[in-house]
Order: structure tokens, then sequence, then C-alpha cells
């Protein structure tokens, strides 16, 4: 098809800026980012929400500037932030550096895997089917259930009293 848009005549054609970002598509809508030598990923569950930057290295993994076992002190919690990283084998391949607000410690852990897992796809497209096949790129869609009016909360009501 031909493109009948007018070219640009501002920047000569020949000219190369230097480029801090680039981006490629692997697939329909998807977009690796790749910014100064960091892979991202975000990740949310329930409130929380995960910014996670990947970048090959020796396994440092840091959550809001503390280590992962500082930061998550349940077992369950350590584990949920390195399944991707363990589903792949490569626990001591990747720096992993996250922030991470909102909701609870269990919300984090959870928003840390889905942006680790997500940050893993943009990094190699083969780690795709491993992550999707274990359902660690699914948003987990639960929220909390909001209050109704004249109850005292989202299913609990008032004690019924007869007389």
């Amino acid at each position: 098809m031909a493109d009948n848009r007018p070219e640009s005549t501002t920047a000569p054609q020949n000219a190369e800026a230097p480029v801090a970002e680039s981006k490629s598509v692997i697939g329909p809508g998807i977009k690796t980012n790749q910014k100064y030598g960091y892979w991202w990923g975000t990740g949310r569950r329930k409130t929380s929400v995960a910014r996670v930057r990947i970048r090959p290295g020796s396994g440092k993994f840091i959550v809001n500037k503390r280590e992962l076992d500082d930061y998550f002190k349940r077992d369950q919690d350590r584990k949920a932030a390195l399944a991707a990283l363990k589903l792949v084998q490569a626990e001591k391949s990747f720096d992993i550096f996250v922030n991470v607000r909102g909701g609870g410690i269990t919300g984090q852990a959870g928003a840390t895997l889905l942006g680790v897992a997500r940050a893993l796809k943009i990094y190699d497209e083969n780690y795709l089917g491993a992550l999707r096949d274990n359902g660690l790129l699914t948003r987990d869609p639960r929220m909390v259930e909001r209050k109704k009016p004249g109850q005292s909360g989202a299913r609990r009501r008032f004690q019924f009293s007869k007389r």
C-alpha cells in the first residue's frame, strides 16, 4: 500500500541522534523496553504495584533498596518473588531491582512475581512459553469486594433482631 503522508522536511534523513531507549516489536502490541541496559516489567496484585528492572548479572535481588530476605520475611513470599527465575533456571543470571508500593506484603510478592515474569518475557521471548504455561504472566484479577450500604461489611449483615 502507498503511504500518502507527506515526508517531514524538518530533519535530514541521514542525521543520527543518540538513542537512550530502544524499542522493537516481538509480537502484536508487545514492545521491548530496554532502557540504559535494563529490561522493565510492571506487576500488579490487589492494590500493589511493582516496577521491576532486570539486567544480566550475578543474582542480586533488591526490593525497595533492601535485600530480598530482609524485605520479604515469610518463605512463601520469597518463593513467589523468585518463582519466575527458578522456572527458567536463571536465579543467578540476573540482577533484579524492584520498587513496590501499596497493599500488603503478600500482594507485593505477587506483584513482584508478575513484574519479573513480564521483564523476563521481554528479555528473551524463548521464556514466553514456559512462563505462560505455568500461569506466571496472568494477572490475578481478585480484588477486595466493596462494602454495601445497610451492611456492616461486603457480605456481613447487621445482627437481625425479631423484637
